[in-house]
């Protein structure tokens, strides 16, 4: 009876990933088909696959100097936002200070605007510091709204270690900055990662931003899918192979950190 549920469960889990896998798998088929291929219909699962799409975008220098400028913004803005996030998170859950839930729900309140609501703030602010359409325009946009997730993310997951721990550090004759980097980041590697990913996930696919605030040298790989749509008509060969193309750098960096991915999405709500 046990085996029969566990069977159960494995193919139910199954079925809701291929389910969430089903665009992704269509989109794949669709950069290797031609152009009539990719407008038949009904559509075809059968046909003869091309390159043609990816040789498109690959030879399309525009299109790889964009995709450098999402490389640089997303990895800039996790460097800062954990340059920022950690020791504040670490602050608000070891130190006792006046009006400290009141701050540290200040901080939280700066991911609920809504991106329509900030942006001509942000847009007037960069125009008259001459950073308007520029990546470090970008990098402090990001960095702005996903330091509140690393601080609340790292907040919960500090909490969770014993304090124990760097007492006895202390005690040993270390200092609480020494203690901090050689013993609590990373005791707290695995809540860094969940909050990378997130932070280079956020970073790398943001759309309204980017449109609005980049210019022609810092615009992103989102925004440039646009260049393949016309008035001659959408070319879905290559914007599926720029899809592809964009996913692979979350893909590989998932990957790099997935042994630490599902222990720091769970383990700062466990007290």
């Amino acid at each position: 009876m046990i085996k029969k549920k566990n069977v159960l469960i494995q193919l139910l889990t199954w079925a809701i990933v291929l389910m969430f896998m089903i665009p992704v798998i269509w989109f794949l088929l669709t950069s290797f088909k031609s152009r009539v291929d990719a407008f038949t219909y009904p559509p075809t699962f059968f046909f003869t696959p091309i390159l043609d799409n990816y040789i498109a975008i690959l030879t399309d220098s525009a299109f790889i100097s964009k995709y450098g400028n999402s490389v640089i913004i997303a990895l800039s803005t996790c460097m800062l936002s954990m340059a920022v996030g950690l020791p504040a998170a670490y602050s608000f859950s070891t130190f006792t200070f006046k009006k400290k839930d009141d701050l540290a729900f200040w901080v939280l309140t700066t991911r609920m605007a809504p991106p329509i609501l900030v942006i001509l703030p942000f847009y007037l602010f960069f125009r008259e510091t001459g950073l308007l359409y520029t990546r470090l325009s970008m990098i402090i946009v990001y960095t702005t709204f996903n330091v509140s997730f690393v601080v609340w993310m790292m907040k919960g997951y500090f909490e969770s270690i014993p304090n124990s721990i760097e007492e006895a550090a202390r005690i040993d004759g270390s200092t609480r900055l020494f203690a901090f980097f050689r013993i609590i980041i990373p005791m707290a590697a695995p809540g860094i990662a969940a909050s990378l990913v997130f932070t280079f996930i956020t970073s790398w696919n943001e759309y309204f931003y980017a449109l609005i605030l980049s210019g022609s040298k810092s615009q992103t790989v989102p925004v440039a899918i646009n260049a393949f749509i016309s008035l001659m008509g959408i070319r879905w060969g290559e914007v599926a192979a720029a899809g592809m193309v964009i996913l692979i750098p979350v893909v590989i960096f998932g990957i790099i950190v997935r042994k630490y991915l599902v222990s720091g999405l769970t383990m700062g709500a466990i007290k």
